[in-house]
């Protein structure tokens, strides 16, 4: 089995599509492929398999798709998703990642779901603090 670290970005996306429930099928009367989410068909071609997976979402550079399959990966098991993030972005092995406590797996769980509503408010709070706010309080603008 291919390592994750070795795929491309466009293995990667097909291979996330594919957990994520999408599915690539031919039609012979029309004689193209359709990307399929279900039932519904997000994309069709006359080119070749590889090329109807290119309209998957691309969730190795799309933010909004990065979410979508982060979102999914907690609701399947929240705890191993955090451990392998963090293994990841700081480049410890998976075996010295620490245990999350509940407590904290709640809270870290909760602020990776946040709703782009409630990251915007943040953002725009953090963004427009100026020198003069630094005393502590931090509010709208």
């Amino acid at each position: 089995m291919t390592q994750v670290k070795d795929k491309t970005d466009q293995q990667l996306n097909m291979a996330l599509a594919e957990l994520m429930g999408y599915t690539v099928e031919w039609s012979k009367t029309q004689e193209r492929w359709s990307l399929m989410l279900g039932r519904k068909i997000r994309a069709t071609s006359s080119g070749t398999e590889d090329l109807i997976w290119s309209y998957a979402p691309d969730y190795c550079n799309d933010p909004a798709a990065s979410l979508e399959v982060q979102a999914k990966a907690i609701e399947v098991d929240a705890a191993l998703y955090l451990k392998t993030l963090s293994a990841i972005v700081y480049g410890t092995t998976y075996a010295k990642v620490e245990e999350y406590d509940l407590i904290a797996l709640i809270e870290v769980k909760r602020l990776l779901l946040a709703s782009p509503r409630e990251r915007a408010e943040a953002a725009y709070i953090t963004l427009s603090i100026s020198k003069e706010d630094l005393n502590g309080t931090v509010g709208y603008r």
